[in-house]
């Protein structure tokens, strides 16, 4: 790593705000589908390794110790992005996924425990527009008639 990367990788880390314990959580997306494949944690050098690594490491809350994905399983992240929301107190983390996401073997974790929640649509837009030509002249029943 050199000069100027350490300098820019240490910049990113000082902007990530940590929760009180000490982890950001990072939302794992994959680049070819746009799925969303999981959810870990980082602490500040989870964070370092996976900026400067190009795998995905995370700090194991269950187990207190840091571990790359795939390195046991084989099914292996390559970082191809990173982002920061808008707070920085959460990542999001684009890789290329290989294998499974999910240690029970599922595509993505998300995929073993579906829930079926009440869904609702957004309310049509109360910002009115003003009328175009076509919608001016339109008949009463809202239809616009084809032009030639």
């Amino acid at each position: 790593m050199t000069d100027s990367t350490s300098t820019s990788t240490d910049a990113v880390l000082d902007r990530a705000r940590f929760g009180a314990d000490g982890l950001l959580p990072a939302v794992v997306q994959e680049e070819s589908s746009k799925d969303v494949l999981m959810l870990g944690y980082m602490d500040r050098e989870a964070l370092r390794r996976t900026l400067t690594e190009g795998r995905v490491t995370f700090w194991s809350r269950s187990r207190n110790e840091y571990w790359r994905k795939g390195d046991t399983s084989g099914h292996a992240q390559y970082v191809r992005g990173a982002a920061f929301d808008c707070d920085a107190d959460t990542l999001l983390v684009t890789v290329e996924q290989v294998g499974a996401a999910c240690h029970t073997g599922a595509h993505r974790c998300f995929d073993v425990d579906p829930l079926d929640p009440v869904t609702a649509t957004a309310p049509a837009s109360t910002v009115a527009s003003a009328p175009t030509d076509a919608t001016a002249s339109a008949p009463a029943s809202g239809a616009v008639e084809a032009t030639r």
